[in-house]
């Protein structure tokens, strides 16, 4: 039985999908969700991080600043692989749902959001490229 909180799995599924978009030439997914990047940061913290990070992404990613706003571009390749997102997506830091955010993708399939950082492929010196087409 998994003791891991919705946040890490879903950091674990963002890994993923973030492996894959590098993997066919797209930019770096945005980080849009308060309550997973919480614990973005809370694992960088710790030793687990780089086997974490590994295990699902295939490398250790940096964290990178990486501020915007606009439709979030990596929907369709998490659905494809996972599914709908679930609530924690919406959700803030203090877990509170964003629920104008939440029904408009639930109603549209489209998530339209802010977002101050991405993976990076490395140390994530590097600043992430973004794209306007979603990844695939």
């Amino acid at each position: 039985m998994s003791t891991e909180t919705l946040e890490k799995v879903e950091l674990g599924r963002f890994f993923t999908v973030s492996a894959r978009c590098f993997a066919v030439g797209h930019g770096a997914p945005e980080m849009f969700s308060p309550a997973i990047d919480a614990e973005w940061h809370r694992l960088m913290e710790t030793p687990e991080y780089t086997e974490f990070s590994s295990r699902h992404g295939g490398q250790a990613f940096g964290h990178a600043s990486n501020c915007g706003a606009g439709s979030v571009t990596w929907i369709t390749t998490y659905e494809e692989m996972y599914g709908a997102l679930p609530e924690i997506w919406f959700t803030r830091e203090d877990g509170t749902l964003d629920e104008t955010g939440f029904t408009h993708y639930r109603e549209t399939g489209e998530v339209v959001a802010e977002w101050n950082c991405s993976p990076a492929p490395g140390d994530g010196d590097a600043a992430p490229t973004q794209e306007k087409a979603a990844a695939r």
